[in-house]
């Protein structure tokens, strides 16, 4: 890999790991496009590292108020039924969906679900979707010539039925093209919590389950020794620059703004793609473990 690859590599892992559009879809295809060989699974779980850093900055107050508090409610029976020390259970809980699922459907994730047509088809419906709950959401908040504005859930309401459904919604993300953040959110705005609510739990649940996968992934690497760890690295900081900035933007965004230039924009890849393919200028199997 090239220096020039793995800048703009990262450049995609960053702009995307966070929006609604699927970051791994995004990798694979500008690896496709521009005939480079594949970055390989190695490379992005440990780009996402440098992504989920970013989390960990960004929300640098909140984890360490949950983290505090659940440590403290294993001793202390009343702190059980602090916020903080509930959200700590709910990331565990919520994050084991897409631990089980990883593990027992490893051969599909790797196999058959990497075909550009299957990644172009829920890049379509996964936006579809996206939209329909962004507009649910828009009517709550506004409401209507003849119905009052709802109001919507915060993390407040988070329960453990609902920190489940956001975790399948998570785990659904192992197939490229469905975007972890664009599932839970999803998830989120269809069960009635806000756009900011949806997107902070979302960004809070992506945390164990990509730090253990960039672990497990930088494990196998050191000891395989099949990475360009230079530009690796390079790529890596780059993502968690970019992703930092991007997180910023899109919490300041989501407040004032709906999800439908997302929406758009993932329909149109996924047709583009399938065009591509039909047509014979994109093989449905390109670049194909990239992501």
């Amino acid at each position: 890999m090239s220096w020039f690859e793995s800048l703009i590599l990262g450049l995609v892992q960053g702009l995307t790991e966070f929006l609604p559009v699927s970051s791994s879809a995004h990798l694979r295809l500008t690896a496709a496009f521009a005939g480079w060989e594949d970055p390989g699974a190695a490379f992005t779980a440990i780009t996402q590292i440098g992504t989920e850093t970013a989390v960990l900055i960004y929300f640098r107050k909140d984890i360490a108020r949950i983290i505090s508090a659940w440590f403290r409610s294993l001793t202390n029976k009343a702190m059980r039924s602090d916020h903080d020390a509930q959200m700590g259970w709910l990331v565990i809980i919520g994050s084991i969906p897409i631990g089980v699922l990883g593990v027992t459907l490893k051969d599909q994730i790797e196999g058959p679900f990497r075909d550009l047509r299957i990644t172009a088809t829920t890049l379509i419906v996964m936006g579809i979707i996206l939209g329909i709950a962004d507009r649910l959401a828009a009517r709550d908040e506004t409401g209507g010539k003849h119905r009052a504005a709802k109001e919507r859930k915060s993390l407040q309401d988070l329960s453990v039925k609902d920190g489940l459904i956001y975790g399948v919604c998570q785990a659904m993300a192992l197939v490229p093209g469905v975007s972890r953040s664009g599932a839970t959110i999803s998830g989120g705005l269809l069960m009635g919590y806000t756009r900011e609510a949806a997107a902070r739990y979302s960004f809070l649940l992506a945390i164990p389950a990509v730090l253990a996968s960039g672990a497990f992934e930088l494990k196998d690497a050191s000891e395989g020794g099949h990475v360009s760890w230079g530009p690796t690295v390079f790529a890596t900081i780059i993502a968690f620059l970019v992703g930092y900035a991007v997180i910023a933007w899109f919490m300041k965004f989501i407040t004032t703004k709906s999800f439908m230039p997302f929406v758009y924009y993932r329909i149109l890849l996924g047709i583009l793609i399938i065009v591509l393919v039909s047509m014979g200028a994109l093989s449905p199997h390109a670049a194909e473990s990239a992501g």
